[in-house]
């Protein structure tokens, strides 16, 4: 009889505890849909117009007055970190040379110039979209000056300093100043043009 008694209160007491749990509903998991996030490549390239300043230089018993110029200017870039990058750089551009000499009339020249450069630059975010960047490398200079029959090269190192302006994840304004330890009619340079960010 005990048994009995002890097997219905065990019973009463499981169905009490079933009931006080209420309903059973059917839980549907939840999921939620995982975007597809591409990741940034570490390339950019920049474009970019280009100003020349202009240098006198002497060579021999010459005075070279070299005026101010325009070019254009391409940057491939890989950054190594968010401040580290290395950059490969060409840069073309024209001015007029004025040439006196003792005893002449002056002359004046057209002249072409190319560069090539590979410098390591570092940005400094000042702001969420303003970067504030230097850079320094190993330039390398031909200078052409055809009605001379001049064909010059020449290295040197290039330091410059600049700002990039975030307008979108792709695509920044660049302005920057060059300086050119190479001594010629070129002078040093401003450029301003756009990055692309791949």
């Amino acid at each position: 009889m005990k048994k009995h008694l002890l097997t219905a209160a065990l019973a009463a007491q499981l169905l009490t505890q079933l009931h006080a749990g209420g309903d059973f509903k059917e839980v549907e998991p939840a999921v939620s849909e995982v975007e597809m996030v591409e990741e940034a490549s570490n390339w950019y390239i920049v474009g970019k117009g280009m100003f020349t300043l202009g240098e006198d230089v002497t060579v021999g018993d010459a005075m070279l007055d070299g005026d101010t110029g325009f070019g254009f200017g391409i940057d491939l870039g890989y950054r190594i970190s968010e401040s580290f990058a290395i950059e490969c750089d060409y840069s073309y551009s024209e001015n007029t040379i004025t040439e006196t000499r003792a005893g002449r009339e002056a002359e004046e020249f057209d002249a072409d110039y190319q560069t090539i450069a590979i410098d390591a630059v570092y940005t400094y975010e000042a702001t969420e979209m303003v970067g504030i960047f230097a850079k320094a490398g190993f330039e390398y200079e031909w200078e052409n000056i055809d009605d001379l029959d001049e064909n010059n090269f020449d290295y040197g190192m290039v330091f410059g300093l600049g700002v990039e302006v975030e307008m979108s994840e792709t695509y920044r304004l660049v302005a920057e100043y060059e300086h050119s330890t190479i001594d010629g009619p070129r002078g040093d340079a401003i450029f301003a043009g756009v990055m692309y960010n791949f």
